[in-house]
């Protein structure tokens, strides 16, 4: 397996934050699907997630690979208290449209649009970004997700009041904590990997 960097085919780069099906090129050499070991494939969590070139470029290194994805699963996936689904993902969309992120916007946009079915809400955040007037309780979770973004230091007991003031319990503010902060690290990840491209057709 190469340890060049890659050059990336020609492609069409997205022009602007969506909610579409990107695809993602990677500049290092993913491990070929066929050539997974076994700890590989079972540190891909998933199977499907073998199509996949970001993920099998991470199965370079299975163990954290592993730990990231089992991460990744209990905030977003984990159904026991906290916050809706909806608004895990609104957490990592408003992070990853601060942090510049097209590929992973477009995915946790998605995401936030079809568990709140707040398409018009979800596409204002993608045109405006975090300062998107939305309402009360989307903007405390934007704005949480903002600060620990910027400067993670900067997140402080207004953000948490303000939370609470829009209904939110314990459980609920460290999902966005935990969304927020899993994304910020996730997003420099995947940015310092590869790029984005417009789906062909």
């Amino acid at each position: 397996m190469s340890e060049k960097t890659l050059t990336p085919p020609p492609h069409t780069e997205p022009a602007a934050f969506t909610r579409d099906q990107l695809d993602w090129l990677p500049w290092l050499e993913p491990v070929a699907e066929e050539t997974l070991t076994a700890r590989q494939r079972e540190s891909l969590v998933d199977a499907a997630r073998a199509k996949s070139a970001y993920f099998r470029l991470l199965a370079r290194d299975p163990d954290i690979l592993e730990a990231r994805t089992r991460t990744d699963k209990d905030i977003f996936y984990n159904p026991q208290a906290g916050l809706p689904r909806a608004e895990r993902e609104l957490a990592a969309a408003a992070t990853s449209r601060l942090n510049g992120c097209i590929y992973c916007a477009s995915v946790h946009a998605r995401h936030a649009a079809v568990y709140s079915k707040r398409d018009g809400d979800v596409q204002k955040l993608l045109d405006q970004g975090v300062r998107a007037d939305l309402d009360t309780r989307w903007n405390a979770i934007i704005a949480a997700a903002a600060a620990l973004t910027a400067i993670p230091i900067d997140f402080g007991p207004e953000h948490i009041d303000r939370l609470r003031s829009a209904g939110l319990d314990d459980l609920a503010i460290v999902d966005v904590i935990n969304a927020a902060s899993f994304f910020n690290w996730a997003n420099r990840l995947m940015l310092s990997l590869g790029e984005p491209a417009t789906t062909a057709g």
